[in-house]
């Protein structure tokens, strides 16, 4: 066999996919409204983009330190302390090429044979696959609409093991939205010091947040919870910072120390110019991220409205994020002349090529009988958006 046993077992990122077949409509000249990818549709901010230039005019273009220059972790280090109550050292903190390098090298570094990962479902579609990448177990919980699509503390205590490793958390969820209260997250911490295991906390949407929502970061709930926690953070959903590939970890001194080993013989640093336009990112101006939250809030409200008056679809409405992950199960084995709809990857098609409106199907987070729609496009794509598919799905009969 020519590819080897560890790739063959995992699958092309079903966001991704979705979004290179919207692309290449798109590249034919089709009218395609993409809902798809987590990618807001706003530029980043002047005072970053400037800074990443000053950077160029200086010549800050060789290697940086394998985890990061001093500049960044130090603004990184501010900026927990300042916005989080969080007390780390630079030797506690190292920058990657985007949160999802974050999270892979953490779990790389943590996780071996016979380690269980515990997250729930819905979940991030990459969570399973990077579990199997490190030949580890995914123990995976089943959340509803009901209990807010949260982990309880009785799922928990069910799920673990002697094998149990890890526990990621997604907070806010990215497909969901749905964020844990403080007392939510201190019951979760309580069991995890008991059964002395290890928390990922993926904390990328963290600054979208709305209707007041206070978010808790999970390693300040404590200084024994914060020793067991690695936490993951970035700037792209936040500061509109996608393209330039910054995340970071922040933990135990021992764990940055193996993931900064993993690093050294993978990628090295993250780009030395994104870097510079990070410390600005932390250090800069702030009033950007409250606008792009006041903003999203209003597409949410406007989307969620719009899809819960169509027949058919129910919704939860989330406190964060930018999606919506609404029910479309009672269209199942309804049809056209053209198609028959069994499960959530038909009826995600089916938007695609009746109403030319991407969205990514349910069962690629772990949910079948859902669809995820991102919100971070403009407002007058979300009104194209919700004409299309009050259409298409008034022809399913």
């Amino acid at each position: 066999m020519l590819i080897s046993k560890r790739i063959s077992k995992i699958n092309v990122s079903p966001t991704m996919k979705v979004a290179g077949e919207a692309k290449e409509m798109l590249a034919r000249g089709e009218s395609v409204i993409d809902l798809s990818v987590g990618e807001t549709d706003f530029p980043t901010p002047p005072n970053v983009k400037e800074a990443a230039k000053r950077a160029i005019d200086n010549n800050q273009t060789r290697y940086t330190l394998n985890p990061g220059t001093v500049e960044l972790r130090n603004a990184i280090a501010a900026k927990l302390k300042r916005e989080n109550g969080l007390d780390y050292s630079i030797k506690e903190i190292i920058v990657s090429n985007g949160a999802k390098q974050s999270l892979y090298n953490a779990i790389q570094s943590l996780v071996y044979v016979d380690d269980e990962v515990i997250f729930s479902s819905p979940y991030w579609v990459s969570y399973p696959e990077m579990v199997t990448l490190a030949h580890g177990q995914s123990v995976i919980i089943p959340t509803t609409e009901e209990n807010g699509f949260k982990i309880t503390p009785e799922q928990l205590k069910k799920a673990i093991t002697p094998y149990t490793k890890i526990l990621i958390l997604c907070n806010p969820s990215n497909p969901t939205g749905s964020c844990y209260t403080r007392k939510e997250l201190e019951e979760i911490a309580d069991i995890v010091l008991q059964h002395k295991f290890y928390v990922i906390s993926d904390e990328i949407y963290e600054k979208l947040v709305y209707d007041n929502f206070k978010l808790v970061s999970f390693p300040s709930l404590g200084n024994e919870i914060k020793k067991r926690t690695i936490l993951v953070n970035g700037l792209s959903k936040s500061y509109a910072m996608t393209g330039w590939r910054i995340g970071y970890a922040a933990g135990p001194e021992e764990i940055i120390s193996a993931i900064n080993k993993l690093q050294s013989h993978s990628t090295s640093n993250a780009s030395s110019i994104s870097q510079a336009a990070g410390v600005e990112a932390f250090n800069g101006p702030q009033d950007y991220i409250e606008n792009l939250k006041n903003e999203f809030q209003t597409r949410r409200d406007y989307l969620y409205n719009e899809l819960t008056t169509m027949d058919g679809i129910n919704c939860y409405k989330p406190q964060g994020a930018f999606y919506l992950f609404p029910k479309i199960s009672t269209f199942f084995n309804k049809k056209t002349d053209k198609i028959l709809i069994k499960n959530s990857t038909d009826f995600a098609m089916y938007l695609l090529q009746e109403a030319k409106v991407a969205t990514v199907p349910g069962s690629a987070f772990g949910a079948e009988g859902y669809i995820r729609l991102s919100y971070a496009t403009s407002k007058e794509n979300l009104q194209q958006a919700v004409e299309r598919i009050r259409e298409a799905i008034s022809k399913l009969k």
